[in-house]
Order: structure tokens, then C-alpha cells, then sequence
């Protein structure tokens, strides 16, 4: 079946994180190709396949714009990548409605009445992080048949394994907590993430319809469909990039999420510079200036704030003939971006002692998952980057 152009009455996009507004716009784009499969196939090998050529080369036929909801995070740094996003979106035809819904006492019921009509008007919803209570609780008011889940990275992986088990959805480095309170506050949400949790399962008489668009290793279950997200959008838009000898390092939100201990972490970052002559690193968004300062005395890394996704700055250039990085989203996305450009990408195990004491126990399993499932990049040993002491 090939899916129906996304029509600007029709379709609805809610996104909360500048890669999500990327792969809405890559979903947009891909709408022409049809692309529907059972799971995600193999990247093409390192330096191999074919390059669409120079941003600007033909594309395909452009479909008709769609509707896109920015509900933007209060950090700095994503709000300025959502803005530029937001700016590439309108000049793909996109109609872009930026929409506080938090940073105040009473902006999430204000944006909740403000998007109310929109979203039940909708006959398609796109959105960007299943696990996003206020995206739950916007679903409650979904009256579409067709509901569309792009990546929002490696919480896709969590997502499908979690929808396919039947069971309530959890971010896999959530550690449960709270006390009473807590437990209080998850009692009186139950009945809108029970509510999310059928939404997200397909209508056996296929009036119920749910697609995710990814670039992660998934498999579809239970009627549900998945239609692989190869970044052509950012290919045809962006690139290719030039090359520079040396090697750049990806950074991670680990230690800001309380699952890699912040020592071992700039331990392994040392010990990669050294090893693969390290010039560059690229921060991720939610990284603390603290930290970043921190790594740049101790390893003489030049700290880059990236104005965009990775994805696209790797693709624009210049970018280093390695990109080294730990388990994260970009071993599984940068491979189908750098398509044919020469660049090898490098994952580095994160050794179990470098977890720390409040680390989910699914924080191991998840992120060996995440590594052993990078198709196509090079595997560097833990060891590699020793633990501190």
C-alpha cells in the first residue's frame, strides 16, 4: 500500500526536540517514496552506495505542506535549534505554529485549549516521542485513523519493544522515585497512558492505523506498519561534506541523565581523544556548560555547539574522516546521512562500571542493545577508554 500524500487539512505534526522536527521533514519527504516494510534493512556499507550529489540536486515532487506544532523544551540550546529547524521546515512549504506549553504555572492547560480543535480536526497525526506525557495526553483527544511515530533516537527501540510486550510505557533510564507523591501522581495519569498505549495499537478491522518511521533497528508487530526513515531529505538538501584528517567525538546526554558517572565519563572521553587524535567534540544539546568546560581542560577538545542536529552539520561539513561517539542515535543515523562520503563512524562500548548507582537496571542491557545493533559502524572495546582510578 503506498501512503497517501500528507495533506495540509489532513495532517497534524506534534514535535517537542529539534531531530524530531528533522524526521518529520524526512517523513514528509519520504511520503513520495512508499517505502513500507516488516523491519529496517541494513545501512549501506561504510563509504558505499550512492550520493544523491550536491544539496539542491532534483528531488522528488514536493507534496503539500503539512501542519507542524513546535512544543519547545526551556533549554536554551534546543530552543535555538527548533528555531532554525522551524525556519527549514517553512522554506520545505510547512506551516509552523510555535506553541509554549511549558516554562509557567498554567502554559500546559493553555496550549491543551489552544491545540484542542486542531487535534481533533486532524485525520493524521505525526508525532515525535511516544513517551511524552504531554503528547499522551493530547492523544486522548485524537479522533484520526492514521497516527505516525518518527524517531525521537534511541527511545524508538524502547517504544516498539515496549508496545509489543504490551506494557506501559517507560523511558528506559527513568528510575522510578518520588515517594508518595510520586506514586500519587502516577496513579491519577494512569488512565491517560492507558489511554496512549491503545492508541498506539493498530485497529484489528484497520480503521486504527499506526506507522513508525525510523532509521533504528525495529521490527513491526500487531499490525503495525515500519517505513524506513535513510535521511534523503538530508541528503538532497545538504553535502557532501568536506573532509577534514582528523577525528571528531560525539557527546551524550549520559552523565545529565544520571546513567554514566561523570569521572568515568571524562575518562573515556581522554582516552579516545588520545588514541584517535581527537580534535573536535560535539556537544549534545542537554550537556551542561560545566561539563563542557570540565572536558575541554582536561582533553583540549574544541567544544562545538552544533546550531542543528548532527545529522546535518556532518552532512553540511566539513566533518572529520572519523566520528567517534558512544552508544547513542547518531551510530544508527549518521551511516544512512554520510552515505557515500568516505567517513567512518565508530561506536565505544560504555563499560557496566561506569554506570552509576542510580542507573536503571535496564540502563546495561539497553545500551549494549543500542551498540550491538549499530549495522555498519566499527566497534571500540571499553577498554579502550578506561575507568577513572
Amino acid at each position: 500500500m503506498t501512503p497517501s500524500a500528507p495533506d495540509t487539512d489532513r495532517t497534524l505534526a506534534f514535535v517537542e526536540s529539534p531531530v524530531q522536527l528533522l524526521n518529520v521533514l524526512e517523513w514528509a519527504h519520504a511520503q513520495g517514496a512508499g517505502r513500507r516494510l516488516g523491519v529496517v534493512p541494513r545501512q549501506p556499507a561504510r563509504g558505499g552506495g550512492t550520493d544523491p550529489g550536491p544539496a539542491g540536486a532534483a528531488l522528488p515532487a514536493a507534496a503539500p505542506g503539512l501542519r507542524i506544532v513546535v512544543l519547545p523544551p526551556t533549554d536554551p540550546m534546543s530552543r535555538g535549534q527548533l528555531r532554525r529547524m522551524a525556519g527549514l521546515a517553512r522554506d520545505e512549504g510547512h506551516e509552523v505554529r510555535w506553541q509554549e506549553a511549558r516554562g509557567g504555572r498554567f502554559a500546559p492547560l493553555k496550549a491543551f485549549a489552544a491545540l484542542a480543535r486542531e487535534v481533533r480536526a486532524a485525520e493524521r497525526v505525526v508525532i515525535g516521542d511516544p513517551f511524552s506525557r504531554y503528547v499522551q495526553l493530547l492523544l486522548t483527544l485524537v479522533r484520526a485513523e492514521e497516527l505516525v511515530v518518527v524517531d525521537d533516537g534511541t527511545a524508538t527501540m524502547e517504544f516498539v519493544a515496549q508496545t509489543a510486550r504490551g506494557e506501559r510505557l517507560v523511558r528506559w533510564h527513568r528510575v522510578g522515585g518520588g515517594g508518595l507523591p510520586g506514586r500519587l501522581r502516577e496513579l491519577a495519569y494512569a488512565p491517560v497512558s492507558a489511554t496512549a498505549r491503545r492508541r498506539f495499537t493498530p485497529g484489528p478491522d484497520g480503521r486504527r492505523r499506526v506507522e513508525v518511521f525510523s532509521a533504528m533497528p525495529v521490527t513491526a508487530h500487531s499490525g503495525m506498519t515500519v517505513r524506513l526513515n535513510d535521511f534523503a531529505w538530508t541528503r538532497a538538501r545538504f553535502g557532501p561534506p568536506r573532509l577534514t584528517k582528523g577525528t571528531d567525538l560525539v557527546g551524550t546526554s549520559l552523565v545529565e541523565t544520571g546513567v554514566v558517572d561523570p569521572d568515568r565519563y571524562l575518562e573515556a572521553v581522554r582516552a579516545l581523544t588520545l588514541e584517535h587524535g581527537a580534535t573536535r567534540y560535539f556537544a549534545h544539546r542537554r550537556e551542561s556548560p560545566e561539563k563542557l568546560r570540565a572536558l575541554s581542560e582536561a582533553t583540549g577538545l574544541e567544544i562545538v555547539r552544533p546550531d542543528l542536529p548532527l545529522e546535518l552539520i556532518a552532512r553540511r561539513g566539513p566533518v572529520g574522516r572519523t566520528i567517534v561517539s558512544f552508544p547513542s542515535t547518531v551510530v544508527h543515523t549518521l551511516p544512512y546521512a554520510l552515505i557515500g562520503t568516505g567517513v567512518t563512524v565508530a561506536v565505544c562500548d560504555v563499560d557496566p562500571s561506569w554506570l552509576t548507582p542510580s542507573a536503571s537496571e535496564r540502563a546495561r542491557g539497553f545500551l549494549a542493545g543500542v551498540t550491538d545493533t549499530a549495522r555498519d559502524v566499527h566497534r571500540l572495546p571499553a577498554q579502550t577508554a578506561p575507568a577513572a582510578g
